[in-house]
């Protein structure tokens, strides 16, 4: 048997000192800083660590979701639709209109382009995870409110927002209780404050810190669209008073384009419009309206809490509330963590008693190894053995 060195620590034995040519945590400070380090040297920012599904830019000043690619075609229609208006149109109507034409565009295309960037590249408002000694604490108070051992309790609590009952869920990803109106994006992987749809057509969620601008961003879009729309008719129309429709047609083959993609979106986009700004005026969210909650939808009883009872406070309320910072601090330095790590209790071993099952593969060694030739041991001297291996 191979020789092993075992050594018994009676409970409450204070640890052995570290040795003198290290002082004490100097082990566990490097090993942070190498963990907290890239290979070149430099420390990492939070950004690069972020444990929801975003990919991050420019240094972690820009985010947007993983899958990005319809965030590509909304921007790339709207600036080949507005660029063959400018090169094609535009022209004509300054000439035989008014100069107002391609101003107006002008303007509505870079509203429109500004509300899109800031919609899809700002921080919606994710919450950031609890971390482990917080989750440890919820776990604990959370078993602590179990009446039965054959029960886990509830994972929900109950506040009272304006006189009404509001019930909270637990995030089991972030291992917290969700704020009101919160929810968690299965897309993006983050608890999302005021959560309002993850919006494929911008790349991001649309939450408490960019719905305003995504609100823009719809309403801007549906003016351009039925402006550059307007404004195409009126072209080939003038156009075609010398001649015939189809030459006129045939001189500007890049309005027949821009027609088809005005006249499959503008509905969906008036449609889209007129749905959040009745959201807007009821101050309720999308994923609200769709789940029913504070309607005979889903059989609730009650109104809706968040609401002012006014039109025009909801609106204000909405788009003209205070701007709220990020929580994520995603260009900040990570820490190096100069404590040592707690053990989990499973993983922490007993010294003061032996299980079972290590006794009994104790005294299966010792007897395998019996070669003094005088036979089996009694389990008096087999369990003395066994206790010798051990101390």
């Amino acid at each position: 048997m191979k020789e092993c060195e075992y050594r018994q620590i009676p409970p409450g034995t204070p640890a052995a000192p570290p040795s003198s040519a290290e002082p004490p945590g100097a082990v566990s400070v490097a090993v942070a800083a190498a963990n907290a380090a890239t290979p070149a040297g430099r420390q990492r920012r939070k950004w690069e660590v972020f444990p929801g599904r975003n990919r991050f830019y420019c240094g972690g000043r820009l985010m947007l979701a993983r899958h990005s690619g319809v965030f590509l075609l909304t921007l790339g229609l709207i600036v080949v639709t507005s660029g063959l208006f400018f090169a094609f149109d535009c022209p004509f109507l300054a000439r035989n209109l008014t100069l107002a034409i391609p101003i107006i565009a002008a303007i509505l295309f870079f509203f429109v382009i500004s509300c899109l960037l800031q919609t899809s590249f700002r921080d919606p408002g994710i919450l950031p995870r609890a971390t482990p000694s917080e989750a440890a604490d919820l776990e604990k108070w959370i078993d602590n409110l179990g009446t039965s051992t054959y029960r886990p309790p509830a994972r929900t609590m109950e506040v009272v927002i304006n006189k009404y009952m509001v019930k909270l869920k637990y995030c089991y990803t972030c291992k917290m209780f969700r704020p009101p109106r919160t929810s968690h994006c299965s897309v993006c992987d983050n608890c999302v404050e005021r959560f309002d749809h993850h919006c494929p057509w911008v790349g991001n969620c649309v939450g408490k810190r960019n719905y305003r601008y995504f609100y823009a961003f719809i309403l801007s879009l549906s003016f351009l669209t039925a402006f550059i729309f307007a404004c195409v008719i009126t072209h080939l129309t003038l156009r075609s008073q010398g001649s015939d429709f189809i030459t006129a047609l045939k001189a500007t083959p890049a309005s027949i384009l821009e027609l088809v993609i005005c006249f499959f979106s503008v509905w969906s986009i008036f449609g889209l419009s007129g749905f959040h700004t009745y959201l807007v005026a009821s101050n309720l969210t999308t994923n609200e309206d769709l789940k029913g909650a504070w309607s005979s939808k889903g059989s609730s009883e009650f109104a809706n809490p968040y609401s002012h009872k006014s039109i025009l406070t909801n609106c204000c309320a909405v788009l003209c509330g205070p701007f709220y910072p990020s929580l994520i601090d995603r260009r900040g330095f990570i820490e190096a963590d100069a404590g040592t790590p707690s053990t989990p209790k499973s993983e922490i071993p007993s010294f003061g008693t032996k299980s079972d099952a290590s006794m009994n593969s104790a005294l299966a060694v010792s007897t395998e190894n019996d070669v003094s030739g005088r036979g089996p041991r009694s389990r008096t001297e087999k369990k003395e053995v066994a206790r010798r291996l051990y101390t």
